[in-house]
């Protein structure tokens, strides 16, 4: 089964890639790793979500935050790479939670873009990862996820 497949099945539409917001490219590919950019998460409409864990955001609400993040990665890795078939590995996510001083919960919103990962790319999705609590996120998001995936020629 394909990862476009698995998208399909999930009843998960890829966005158009976000365009950069400033100086930077949204993905690199080198020595056989493609490095995306932070993705933030914007809903099935294209706004954003904004907000802070701890603070009128559930964990619950954060992992489906984290997941709209994955979404994004997933639609860079298909706009540089053209073929989500030449995703090899997904090697690690890197997930920046806005979220309150008490907020510990990190590791549960980060399950909302691992879990997409393993859903769409089976094995091949399972990954290293970090879950950060930060202060804030760029424009108020709730959420940030990076990645670094490596690809087939």
């Amino acid at each position: 089964m394909t990862p476009e497949t698995r998208l399909a099945e999930l009843g998960i539409v890829l966005p158009h890639a976000a365009a950069p917001a400033a100086n930077y490219v949204p993905g690199v590919v080198h020595g056989g790793l493609l490095h995306i950019s932070g993705q933030i998460p914007f809903d099935t409409e294209g706004q954003l979500i904004r907000g802070r864990l701890g603070e009128g955001l559930t964990t619950k609400e954060g992992a489906a935050i984290a997941e709209r993040c994955g979404v994004g990665l997933i639609a860079q890795m298909k706009a540089v790479l053209g073929d989500l078939g030449r995703v090899e590995r997904v090697v690690k996510l890197g997930v920046f939670v806005n979220s309150t001083p008490d907020f510990t919960d990190q590791p549960k919103v980060a399950n909302g873009a691992s879990d997409l990962m393993v859903a769409v790319f089976g094995d091949v999705g399972r990954h290293a990862r970090s879950a950060v609590g930060v202060a804030a996120l760029p424009l108020g998001v709730a959420v940030e996820v990076d990645a670094i995936v490596a690809v087939r020629d």
